[in-house]
């Protein structure tokens, strides 16, 4: 009898049986299932099950999270099933079939803007800074900007431009290049195709409204003698980016299966990539600005009608259910392109104020359940994590769990955004979600959002306290009830080891962040455990103390330790570095070694990871963190391996 085998059999049962299963694989910490058909799932009993530390849906995949043993009940659960497990790739490519097209469109369009957010983010950062030194008149500087009076502050301000230019102004060359990476294209190509965008030999697409005809005839036209070809430009315009990004992936499959592979390195790229260049300057690229000018014109012209209020309304309250379906990724596309037509958007301002009453409910819940230190090692951060502009925290780990937090936030975002609509509040960049966002707000409307950033915060706030004591949408959280247990649980006898304290020192050299700014939702969440996560500058791994090494992947990117006092650590190297298998990776130990701290256990290469298109963020996990008081030392700084960066207690 197998370790898991009675957990393994309930999972087999909770799931709907052998019969409802299509492909089954995992990763580091999650068996992922393919499912005939999802509503033959129990939820409720695979919550009930020991070994299942929670689980959702994502990508048509049904994710149940075990830990750092998942491939230990991964190798029982197939054996009692009675089936072969697939690769992660073969099960990405089994869900996909599942999906009906419009979440394959929705798929798709979330994998090519998701790499691009890191930059998106920054870009509106920076021109959020830039509207307060250009756009805020200083009562104490008389009514001046601070660019106006200080050449400094006037310098600055102009060099921010480089990078907020390039971040926008440039935004196909990312689109362009994230199409061929993500479907597997010639990746350099896409980059130069992003490029014949937007090179400055075109009419910059900011310029053509203010250009006559008679001028593009005469200066911005290519003239083949048969036909001509206007010069126009498609900075920051996203459908054009698109459509010739997807031209450019098929043609290069089409003639890759054709030229033979000895002269393929010369003409696939070549019959590939100027043919696509010519398509998108002479039909994609028109289509596509006229496609993205009717979609912003719609929208626009909604949020600024008559009935603008009830569309803003409607809209807020319904944004927080379209992250969970994933449709949210959609109005990136479309606020991208009101920036680009109208120099600004309407809906962009809803959205940070859904990050804002999202964050405001798990407040709530926070101040009901204060005593609750389990929770508050999740819900704590996820309400720091939302008003930062990330919901899927506090959505996933507390407000969808006790359903009417969730439900308050929709509400108080809902009338946070009919006010904001009913002032025309506008952003003139995106990318700065929660708290943040008023930097993108246009000057002007920072009064009238600030008002709208107080009712995101209050009505939730309220709604969340109201909605569990009078019992309305809360099932499962009755006043009274919920508490006495959690107390109980935190008053049970503890080991005789209750106080001992174990120091973790850093097992790489790099940038520690706190763990809810893990790029993975799990390990963010704290679904796995408690820790922090470490950008590293160097492809070693050491040991953080004395102990041993209990499970080693044979993919290498991710390692489990056990500390002589019994602490359990998970550290994984990467998001996603499974799908490596191992390439990148050398393990300097075994399974089963006894190591001692600061041995080396593992080198990877940094920069080949990264070329790869992966994340290599590592997080260090204290897995069996319910035992324990887990303190991170530092919050965001500089580490060395001789830096302890977290203390272990016994509870």
């Amino acid at each position: 009898m197998g370790k898991y085998d009675k957990d393994a059999k309930a999972l087999l049962e909770a799931i709907g049986g052998k019969q409802n299963i299509s492909a089954v694989t995992h990763c580091a910490t999650r068996m992922r299932f393919v499912l005939v058909d999802d509503k033959k799932a129990d939820e409720s009993k695979i919550e009930d099950i020991a070994t299942v530390k929670g689980m959702f849906t994502n990508a048509g995949q049904f994710q149940v999270i075990i830990g750092n043993d998942v491939s230990v009940f991964y190798n029982e659960f197939t054996a009692l099933a009675g089936i072969e497990g697939v690769s992660k790739e073969a099960a990405k490519s089994v869900a996909k079939q599942n999906q009906n097209p419009v979440q394959r469109a929705i798929t798709v369009l979330a994998e090519i803007f998701t790499p691009l957010l890191p930059a998106i983010i920054v870009g509106g950062l920076i021109l959020g800074f830039r509207n307060i030194l250009e756009a805020v008149p200083m009562g104490f500087l008389d009514g001046q900007t601070i660019t106006q009076s200080s050449t400094f502050w006037d310098a600055v301000n102009s060099f921010l431009w480089l990078p907020g230019e390039a971040i926008f102004h440039f935004l196909p060359v990312g689109i362009t290049w994230s199409i061929a990476r993500k479907m597997g294209a010639t990746e350099i190509l896409g980059i130069v195709l992003g490029i014949t965008l937007v090179s400055p030999q075109l009419l910059n697409a900011y310029s053509v409204s203010g250009t006559t005809a008679a001028e593009i005839a005469a200066d911005y036209t290519w003239n083949f003698g048969f036909m001509t070809v206007e010069k126009i430009g498609y900075q920051a315009q996203v459908i054009p980016a698109m459509l010739a990004g997807f031209l450019l992936v098929y043609l290069e499959r089409f003639f890759r299966k054709r030229i033979p592979e000895a002269i393929s390195m010369i003409f696939v790229p070549f019959f590939s990539l100027l043919p696509t260049i010519l398509a998108a300057h002479l039909i994609l690229g028109p289509i596509g600005w006229k496609i993205g000018t009717v979609i912003s014109t719609v929208v626009n012209a909604g949020l600024t009608s008559s009935f603008s209020w009830l569309f803003g309304g409607f809209f807020g309250a319904i944004y927080s259910p379209l992250v969970i379906t994933g449709l949210h990724h959609t109005t990136l596309a479309i606020d991208s392109q009101l920036v680009a037509d109208f120099g600004s958007t309407n809906l962009w301002p809803m959205i940070c104020l859904s990050n804002i009453a999202q964050g405001a409910a798990v407040l709530a819940v926070v101040y009901a359940h204060k005593g609750n230190t389990k929770e508050e090692q999740v819900s704590v951060p996820s309400v720091i994590s939302a008003w930062l502009g990330v919901t899927e925290p506090a959505m996933f780990g507390i407000n969808l769990k006790y359903m009417y937090p969730f439900i308050a936030a929709m509400i108080g975002s809902g009338i946070a955004g009919l006010f904001v609509t009913l002032f025309r509040v506008r952003a003139l960049s995106i990318g700065v979600g929660g708290l943040p966002g008023i930097l993108a707000i246009r000057p002007q409307d920072y009064l009238i959002f600030g008002i709208g950033m107080v009712i995101a915060v209050a009505v939730p706030f309220v709604l969340t306290l109201f909605f569990r004591k009078a019992g309305i949408f809360n099932k499962i959280d009755r006043v009274g009830e919920a508490m006495a247990v959690d107390l109980n649980d935190i008053d049970q006898p503890v080991v005789s080891k209750k106080g001992q304290v174990l120091e973790l020192f850093a097992p790489l050299k790099g940038e520690i962040l706190p763990l809810s700014q893990a790029k993975d939702p799990v390990f963010a969440e704290g679904m796995m455990g408690q820790g922090v996560v470490i950008d590293p500058t160097e492809g070693k791994l050491y040991a953080p103390f004395d102990g041993q090494v209990t499970l080693l992947f044979p993919t290498k990117h991710a390692i489990g330790l056990l500390s002589e006092d019994g602490t359990e650590v998970l550290i994984h190297i990467g998001i996603d570095t499974v799908k490596l298998d191992g390439e990148h990776f050398t393990a300097k130990v075994s399974q089963g070694d006894s190591i001692t701290k600061g041995q080396l256990l593992m080198e990877f290469d940094i920069d080949a990871i990264r070329a790869a298109g992966y994340e290599v963020q590592t997080p260090i996990i204290i897995t069996n963190s319910n035992e324990f008081q887990v303190d991170p030392v530092l919050e965001a700084a500089p580490i060395s391996l001789d830096e302890a960066i977290m203390t272990v207690t016994h509870l």
